[in-house]
């Protein structure tokens, strides 16, 4: 009876609000490859906010996206670059949003990582900081109403797929064979 009481308790005074692990700060409790967990003194982030590590050499960032909230102030969470280097005891910080990558007419041809970043090697994606766009990274589909009313077919280059069963530019389908 008492252990429930004591349990009953801890439950009550934990915070999971989406206030209360607003940019709040942690440590690196665990590394398990790609997999990292944080404790914080106080509140925790939401499920799916970015988190950003301390790296001590370079100007490098690592970012770790939450996935599970553990109890005892601690989040489970996963990496979205190499773990290398990292050690138990290295400061994180809640941003206080999911990771939000670049999304419009300059993304388009473009390569980019995970986090937003460019990889082709074409500098950086927006030519003026007034046409910067950018998207959460976990978000639901369009709506059919604001999706795009034209039925162009997609060329395959496949015969066979493109006279038995041709697929619409923009969807998703599978092609098993």
């Amino acid at each position: 009876m008492i252990a429930a009481r004591r349990l009953a308790q801890q439950v009550s005074t934990r915070a999971y609000s989406s206030t209360a692990g607003l940019f709040s700060t942690g440590k690196v409790t665990q590394v398990i490859g790609a997999v990292v967990d944080v404790q914080f003194d106080e509140g925790l982030p939401k499920i799916l906010n970015a988190l950003e590590v301390e790296v001590p050499e370079g100007n490098e960032r690592l970012v770790l996206e939450v996935a599970q909230h553990l109890g005892e102030n601690t989040v489970r969470t996963i990496a979205m670059e190499s773990t290398d280097g990292l050690v138990r005891g290295q400061k994180c910080a809640d941003t206080g949003s999911p990771i939000q990558v670049p999304v419009g007419p300059d993304t388009l041809g473009r390569i980019i990582n995970v986090i937003g970043e460019p990889v082709d090697e074409k500098g950086p994606i927006f030519a003026s900081k007034e046409a910067e766009k950018f998207a959460p990274l976990h978000r639901s589909a369009p709506t059919f109403s604001e999706q795009g009313r034209t039925q162009d077919i997609l060329v395959t280059g496949i015969k066979v797929v493109d006279l038995l069963a041709p697929y619409a530019k923009g969807g998703k389908i599978g092609l098993f064979g």
